[in-house]
């Protein structure tokens, strides 16, 4: 089979030297993820493979880096395996758009914006709609951006409070048998929602908000009975709350706020034989005006890139009728915060 060869020239040496990484770690990488040889001589990358496809793909990916330098911004090596996933699932022309918006601040001040197109399309969703089921593997950084929208909402004067709960009883534990008081019990299941918070807002502001009320970390039962205005509202790990459960944290939605539920739909530990309050919410309000469900899969997965290997392999039949359909047809696709 004859080779297909296609080659990008870099003129400016600072460029060249960080789009081929330190001991050309940026080109392995991309090597490893498709088959092509690239080889840089002087100011030319040359890619090198038996499919013209595949060898395009690669050299849309170095320009879709170029172009981030020409912005002063440096890759590293979640831009290059961003871009390389993209590129893999036919969606590197919306790897740009990740980088026009920023979505919040650390801390710290840093900026942070989404990584991949799953997360874009769930930044945008949360601006466009008051309820968003975000649907997909752990890993793909649900948690963390719902707390960082809450947050810059609270920033801007959005909402007034900001509301963080998930089921408490998970994998067969119960929480009458675990030491300490209600918050010592309830603690353990909402790490990573703490973890989110002191991120973002540092860790004695995040205390004096919670101390105040106004940052308020509950488990799920705590919702009944309430109607929440003015908040900004969370609900994680939705894929173990039961059909009432979820029926009931929805309904408690209020004036002037915005409601995320988050959940890995193949990761349940209900009971055997009892429905996920996810999957039936899924299929009863898919079609509801108002209400909108964005999907992740393992090409949004932030962790290692290993992480992305096992969630394929552990993937089965999808549980639910249809999963959720991105909407990759609009024409705007930058982030609104």
């Amino acid at each position: 089979m004859k080779k297909c060869s296609k080659q990008v020239t870099v003129t400016n040496t600072d460029w060249l030297i960080s789009l081929l990484g330190n001991h050309d770690k940026y080109i392995r990488m991309i090597e490893d993820s498709f088959a092509v040889e690239i080889t840089n001589r002087g100011e030319l990358i040359t890619i090198n493979g038996e499919s013209e496809e595949t060898v395009e793909s690669v050299r849309q990916i170095l320009l879709n880096l170029i172009q981030l330098l020409e912005r002063r911004i440096t890759p590293r090596s979640m831009d290059v395996m961003t871009a390389i996933k993209m590129a893999k699932s036919d969606r590197l022309d919306y790897f740009i758009n990740l980088y026009e918006e920023i979505v919040g601040r650390s801390a710290d001040g840093t900026a942070i914006r989404a990584k991949n197109f799953g997360q874009l399309q769930y930044v945008r969703a949360v601006n466009r709609q008051d309820v968003v089921f975000g649907m997909g593997p752990a890993g793909t950084g649900k948690t963390y951006l719902a707390v960082l929208m809450a947050v810059q909402a609270m920033r801007e004067g959005k909402v007034k409070k900001i509301i963080l709960t998930r089921p408490a009883v998970e994998a067969g534990e119960n929480l009458g048998f675990l030491p300490g008081d209600l918050k010592e019990k309830v603690d353990p299941y909402l790490r990573p929602i703490y973890d989110a918070l002191y991120n973002i807002y540092g860790t004695e502001q995040t205390n004096r908000l919670m101390e105040r009320g106004i940052i308020e970390i509950a488990p799920l039962a705590y919702m009944r009975g309430r109607t929440l205005d003015d908040a900004f509202v969370i609900l994680d790990e939705a894929q173990n709350t039961t059909i009432a459960q979820m029926k009931m944290f929805l309904t408690r939605l209020g004036f002037g706020s915005k409601m995320i539920i988050n959940g890995d739909q193949s990761q349940i530990d209900l009971p055997k034989g009892v429905k996920s309050g996810l999957i039936d919410a899924y299929n009863k309000l898919r079609h509801v005006k108002r209400i909108e469900f964005v999907s992740f899969d393992e090409f949004d997965v932030v962790r290692h890139p290993v992480v992305a290997d096992i969630i394929r392999a552990y993937s089965k039949d999808p549980m639910i009728e249809n999963p959720p359909r991105r909407e990759e047809n609009e024409s705007s696709t930058t982030v609104n915060s």
